[in-house]
C-alpha cells in the first residue's frame, strides 16, 4: 500500500528535521522544502497528498505558495504560524487552508492534525438534496452551493464540512463534542476553542448581520444550532 506523501515547507532546518522524523515514524512519506518557490516546484513534481506550509519563508512566502499550489490541485493544506499572529491565521484560512498549527508546536499535534485533515477529505460525505432558503441566503446541500444576496459564497473545505453538519441537522442543537468528532475526529472532541474559531469564520460569511448573529445560534456550554428557514 502506497504511503501518503506529505510536503513540509519551512525555512527552519531543525524544524524540518524534527517534523520529518516524526511523520516518517508515523508511516508517512515526507518531502521537504525551505522556501515557497521550492515547495511549489516539489509539489508539481511529486504531487503529495497534503502540504504543510510555514507562512513566513524567503523567496516566496506560504501565502503565495498556497495560491500557486491551489491553482493546479485542490490538495489539503495545513499552515504553520506564530502563536501571536492572528492576522496570519485569518489570511491563511481566507486563502483556503484546511487547518493551522501554531508555533511552537508539538510534532505529535502536527501529526494528529495531518491525520485528521486526510481522514476528513478522504471520507465520503452522505448525500443530501436539502435546500434551505432564508431569503437573503440559500444553502443547497446537494449541489454544495451557497448564495447570499444572489452572489456565490466561497467556503473552505472545513467551513463546508461544518455548515453541512449544521444544515443537515437544522433546528437541532449540535453538541460541541458531536461536531468536533464528526469533522475533525474523536481526538479533537474537547477542543471547543477550535470549534469557536471556525463557527466565527462561518458566521462572517453567512450571517446577514455578523454583529447580531441569528442564523447560527450559540448554546453556551452545549453547542450550536442552525436555525431552520422561516422558523420551521
Amino acid at each position: 500500500m502506497r504511503k501518503q506523501l506529505v510536503l513540509v515547507a519551512d525555512d527552519d532546518a531543525p524544524i524540518l528535521r524534527l517534523v520529518r522524523t516524526k511523520l516518517q515514524a508515523d508511516g508517512y512519506g515526507v518531502i521537504t522544502a525551505m522556501n515557497g518557490q521550492e515547495a511549489v516546484e516539489l509539489f508539481e513534481r511529486e504531487r503529495p497528498d497534503i502540504v504543510v506550509l510555514d507562512l513566513m519563508m524567503p523567496v516566496m512566502d506560504g501565502y503565495d505558495a498556497m495560491q500557486q499550489i491551489r491553482q493546479s490541485a485542490d490538495v489539503p493544506v495545513v499552515i504553520l504560524t506564530a502563536r501571536s499572529a492572528a492576522p496570519e491565521k485569518i489570511r491563511g484560512l481566507d486563502l483556503g487552508a484546511d487547518d493551522y498549527v501554531t508555533k511552537p508546536f508539538n510534532p505529535d499535534e502536527l501529526s494528529a492534525r495531518i491525520s485528521a485533515v486526510l481522514r476528513r477529505v478522504s471520507g465520503s460525505q452522505p448525500t443530501a438534496d436539502q435546500l434551505l432558503d432564508y431569503g437573503y441566503l440559500s444553502i443547497d446541500l446537494g449541489r454544495r452551493r451557497i448564495l447570499a444576496n444572489g452572489a456565490e459564497v466561497e467556503l473552505s473545505r472545513t467551513e463546508w464540512e461544518l455548515l453541512y453538519q449544521l444544515a443537515s441537522n437544522a433546528g437541532r442543537v449540535m453538541l460541541h463534542t458531536e461536531l468536533l468528532s464528526r469533522i475533525w475526529g474523536p481526538e479533537f472532541r474537547d477542543e471547543t476553542y477550535y470549534l469557536r474559531t471556525w463557527v466565527s469564520r462561518l458566521r462572517a460569511k453567512l450571517e446577514e448581520d455578523r454583529d447580531n448573529p441569528k442564523l447560527i445560534r450559540t448554546f453556551p456550554g452545549m453547542g450550536y444550532r442552525l436555525e431552520p428557514p422561516n422558523g420551521e
